[in-house]
């Protein structure tokens, strides 16, 4: 058997591009036959942001005003055995800024899991976990 031979061998037997792919982002596809589905309300966002919206995935339906892009957030967001919608942890240090009146609560099922859980703008982190999922939630940036 020659050299290269046995490295090719060698480098389908490595545990290296399984550890490799545990890295990627799984996309949210691969954990649900029958789709996905949120609702999305929001309030006090102003410039014509508020209301309720429905969110399907795979494939991409309901009247959110960015399907596409509310979907792919939601896609770039998603992990392998983590809450993609996880809180801010508790003792997190936080800037005292404050982002505004607007909120947003969003229920469903993403992933496999159900979801409920609110958003707000209330300090430095939870603006940060806001703005990661925009467009699924609108932008404040004025």
């Amino acid at each position: 058997m020659s050299y290269v031979t046995r490295l090719g061998r060698l480098a389908r037997l490595s545990p290296l591009p399984l550890f490799l792919a545990a890295l990627a982002p799984t996309p949210a596809s691969a954990y649900t036959d029958g789709g996905d589905h949120l609702t999305v309300t929001v309030r006090d966002a102003g410039n014509g942001a508020d209301g309720t919206f429905e969110v399907d995935c795979h494939p991409s339906r309901g009247t959110h005003p960015d399907l596409a892009g509310a979907c792919a957030v939601l896609e770039r967001n998603t992990r392998w055995g983590k809450d993609t919608f996880a809180p801010v942890p508790e003792g997190s240090l936080c800037t005292m800024l404050y982002g505004g009146p607007a909120t947003a609560h969003v229920t469903g099922t993403w992933a496999g899991r159900p979801v409920d859980t609110r958003f707000d703008r209330s300090d430095g982190c939870d603006i940060a976990r806001w703005d990661r999922f925009v467009p699924l939630l609108p932008s404040m940036d004025t």
